[in-house]
């Protein structure tokens, strides 16, 4: 079949994309191997966010006291948790297929690849194979879970994410290898389930990407939620012969170890380029990723790639973004490239962290002279009426003009709250703006401002 665009791959990229071109008049297909939606919606952000919900449930159920309201005997049923996240990531995958309908997209199942700049082979269950021709022809193939030689993957002892949300059984005990947003809301999760967990990460702090006190006060609630933590630390090896896992781990103190039952391997993804076609084409990678300019066209004329598998933070929003920015292209409209400093981090443990742009040595490392404000939720009004007072809003500013050069937040409901100094900083927001800018009381939003007027030493709850 003839197209004007072929998308290879599903996922928050792909399907966004796909949309995106049908909404502009371009004859769009979708190639898929396993389930509309791709990782994001069937093994990542949306299945983990159903069992997280399940966490906070039964973490407010444990802590109802503290609301002043009674409850005995609460329990909890780890497999009906899991089933409630398969049939959230269900639903979502079912309406990725009412869009694709709805746009007129043709989805066409099977293993994609690449057999000129203009042509698709796709094999399906069966080994049929079919060959689509498209003008142009755009890979968002994702990523998956990055494998480490001393951490091999078994599926049962040695897990990676996709494991980690189907277990059949809750484990007793679990190491977390890697403190990212996948290693930290798995930890919180299972922990919050009633899992003794540890969490071991090679760099000096949790959350690496964030800024240094992001990090060190999420290590305080996690370590007051029962969740051990060792930083500075490599899992050098992992014996799984026995009915526990040893691991062995490198720390500052020497060497330890540790028994448990299942061992989770959250170090990051890994592109999904191979057997693709790449190589044939002649299409450049570098580092694991495919090469391309800022409207997303690779080396090859008519070839294009989004999300996960180019270089960039390997977000849904963001592969979301590329993906309408490089169709916007290919249509002949004058989108403008993407501002990757200006993307939003979102982390959904308990307390979530979100952020956006300069962390405070980031800023300083850059030249900058800056205004630092920040306001703890200790102070919030909403925040104690909560029974949510862990965290903080930190906001940077430079000196001279003002520039909201970046803000970090960490405590309940932050990834609601981030947006807030997104589109700020896309506006070009000053931090006296944000000071003078009324925002609603009781709200946690609030603690934007108070942090804004901390930084011109006008706060006034503090």
């Amino acid at each position: 079949m003839n197209f004007d665009v072929i998308v290879l791959g599903s996922g928050p990229g792909g399907y966004v994309t796909a949309i995106r071109a049908a909404q502009l008049g371009l004859k769009t297909a979708v190639i898929e191997r396993e389930s509309l939606g791709g990782i994001c919606l069937n093994w990542g952000c949306i299945p983990t966010k159903a069992l997280l919900k399940s966490a906070n449930v039964f973490d407010y159920i444990r802590h109802a006291g503290d609301y002043g309201i009674e409850i005995k005997d609460a329990r909890h049923d780890f497999s009906s948790v899991v089933k409630r996240s398969r049939g959230v990531a269900e639903g979502m995958s079912n309406g990725v297929q009412f869009l694709m309908k709805k746009n007129k997209i043709e989805v066409i199942m099977g293993d994609g690849r690449l057999i000129s700049p203009q042509r698709v082979r796709v094999k399906d269950a069966s080994g049929k194979e079919t060959e689509h021709t498209a003008k142009h022809i755009i890979i968002a193939t994702g990523a998956r879970s990055r494998q480490l030689p001393s951490l091999p993957q078994d599926g049962k002892k040695i897990i990676g994410y996709r494991e980690a949300m189907t277990l059949p059984k809750q484990p007793k005990k679990l190491v977390v290898v890697g403190s990212g947003a996948i290693g930290v809301e798995f930890a919180y999760f299972y922990n919050a389930m009633g899992t003794d967990v540890t969490i071991v990460e090679y760099l000096p702090q949790i959350v690496p990407l964030e800024d240094e006190e992001v990090g060190k006060q999420l290590e305080r609630s996690f370590k007051k939620q029962g969740i051990a933590i060792k930083t500075k630390s490599e899992v050098t090896s992992v014996d799984t012969k026995g009915k526990q896992c040893v691991v062995q781990v490198k720390t500052p103190k020497g060497e330890e170890q540790i028994e448990c039952d299942v061992v989770l391997s959250a170090v990051g993804v890994h592109a999904n380029i191979e057997g693709i076609g790449l190589e044939e084409l002649g299409i450049k990678t570098e580092k694991g990723k495919i090469t391309v300019d800022e409207f997303y066209q690779t080396n090859v004329s008519g070839v294009y790639a989004i999300g996960d598998c180019v270089p960039g933070q390997a977000l849904a929003h963001v592969a979301s973004a590329e993906g309408i920015i490089c169709v916007e292209k290919i249509a002949g409209h004058h989108p403008q490239p993407l501002n990757y400093g200006n993307i939003p981090g979102c982390t959904y443990c308990s307390p979530e962290i979100a952020s956006v742009g300069m962390t405070e040595k980031q800023a300083k490392e850059a030249g900058y002279e800056i205004r630092v404000g920040k306001f703890p939720f200790s102070a919030s009004g909403k925040a104690s009426a909560a029974g949510h007072k862990d965290g903080f809003v930190k906001v940077i500013f430079d000196k001279k003009y003002g520039e909201f050069l970046g803000c970090h937040m960490i405590g309940a409901n932050v990834t609601e709250m981030i947006a807030e100094a997104v589109v700020a900083r896309k506006l070009e927001t000053t931090g006296m703006e944000i000071v003078k800018s009324v925002h609603p009381h009781p709200t946690m939003s609030e603690a934007v401002m108070e942090a804004s007027a901390d930084a011109y030493d006008e706060v006034i709850h503090l």
